[in-house]
């Protein structure tokens, strides 16, 4: 997500925000992923006082995008399961969803469903190893191929699995993966994320505005700094060189 902004934004100063002592989101109830994500954006948006903000995961966008428009006074983006692209691009009629287990089971993605892929088969599975798995590899840590597997197999075994030629990554850590689950599902299926689209909405929401070259972005968590800190290689190739515990 923050590379498709990146490309779009160059020269915009970016406040990246990891809930890691919430983690992990997927395994909660609606209610405690609600209450956590409308809270925390609250207190930030309070301290920082950004021009936008997007919730940058699936789970809390489909679960507590409503309410967070209804408290904060600035544009919310969110992200949700990129099903209509998936339903244009399929040929076969038979797309795959990975998310967590929360969005998976939300009527936020039955309505989306409904309303770009009623003719299509959405075969859905929750895949919370991923989760770990791609977090290993923003560390720098072998991936763990048995997640990896085990996602694509689950797919591809449910009734009319073997008939998908599109799968949506419905949640932000799974992109990290693109490379091992394009060779686990093979080069005639393809991976779909929402990433350019909430890039692109951003530009939107944003148009003719100035932004500063000069200021200075920053990454900030609610977990201990020290693991965090493990990451700032990677945040350094987007241009953001501090860290911070929120």
């Amino acid at each position: 997500m923050l590379a498709e902004v990146r490309k779009l934004l160059p020269d915009a100063p970016v406040i990246y925000a990891a809930d890691m002592a919430g983690l992990p989101y997927g395994t909660k109830s609606e209610a405690q992923i609600a209450a956590r994500v409308a809270g925390l954006l609250g207190r930030m948006s309070e301290r920082y006082r950004p021009r936008l903000a997007c919730i940058a995961c699936n789970t809390a966008s489909t679960i507590a995008l409503g309410m967070v428009r209804e408290v904060l006074e600035i544009p919310i983006v969110g992200t949700v399961p990129a099903i209509k692209p998936a339903a244009a691009m399929t040929r076969t009629g038979t797309i795959g969803l990975l998310g967590t287990e929360a969005t998976i089971r939300q009527a936020y993605v039955d309505n989306l469903e409904a309303e770009f892929a009623t003719d299509k088969l959405l075969l859905r599975h929750a895949a919370p190893g991923l989760v770990e798995a791609a977090e290993a590899k923003l560390r720098g840590e072998v991936v763990d191929g048995t997640a990896v597997r085990s996602a694509v197999d689950a797919l591809t075994e449910m009734a009319s699995g073997n008939r998908i030629d599109t799968v949506v990554l419905a949640c932000t850590h799974f992109p990290l993966l693109r490379d091992e689950l394009q060779a686990a599902f093979g080069p005639e299926v393809a991976l779909i994320d929402g990433a350019e689209g909430i890039a692109r909405r951003i530009v939107h929401l944003t148009q003719g505005q100035e932004f500063d070259g000069s200021a200075s972005s920053m990454a900030v968590t609610t977990g201990p700094l020290e693991e965090f800190e493990r990451l700032a290689p990677v945040f350094a190739g987007f241009g953001i060189e501090k860290l911070v515990r929120f």
